[in-house]
């Protein structure tokens, strides 16, 4: 058994001059794209290769969607808090996240303590020491504080 794809069918059909519509034309149609092209037999796939083309398809569509939300997600930190990108090594790891959810924008940050935003970070990676949390706690306050000194004195 061979499968023709019908845009191959489609383009030896419309080869020629006239535009007839009858099954006996387009039978002989499909008969001399039998002999002009190198048609192979339908292999019949396997569930297992079916399963996994398709498993193919959905990681490609979710990486695609997972990608979309990262732009995004950077777009909108961008315009809402654009000094948070240095901050963290990964801008996507745990510690960066829930820092980031509990304390959103910059003003945010500068309404939070400093000892209170390190105690957080270090709850939320219990990996890294004290000292790390304090660091990174002052350099979202630094990073919090030029955004604000930029916003009161905007370039005109």
């Amino acid at each position: 058994m061979i499968i023709v794809n019908p845009l191959i069918s489609y383009r030896a059909k419309s080869s020629s001059l006239r535009k007839v519509k009858t099954d006996i034309i387009d039978a002989n149609h499909l008969c001399e794209l039998y002999f002009k092209e190198d048609l192979e037999p339908y292999k019949k796939r396997g569930i297992q290769l079916l399963n996994l083309r398709n498993l193919t398809r959905q990681h490609e569509n979710l990486t695609g969607i997972f990608v979309q939300a990262k732009l995004q997600f950077q777009a909108v930190l961008d315009e809402v808090f654009p000094e948070y990108r240095g901050v963290f090594g990964d801008l996507y790891s745990v510690v960066s996240l829930l820092t980031l959810l509990e304390y959103p924008t910059s003003n945010d940050v500068l309404d939070a303590e400093e000892e209170r935003i390190a105690a957080r970070i270090k709850e939320n990676c219990n990996s890294r020491s004290r000292k790390w949390a304090a660091t990174k706690a002052k350099e979202l306050m630094a990073a919090a504080a030029t955004l604000a000194v930029q916003h009161k004195h905007p370039i005109v």
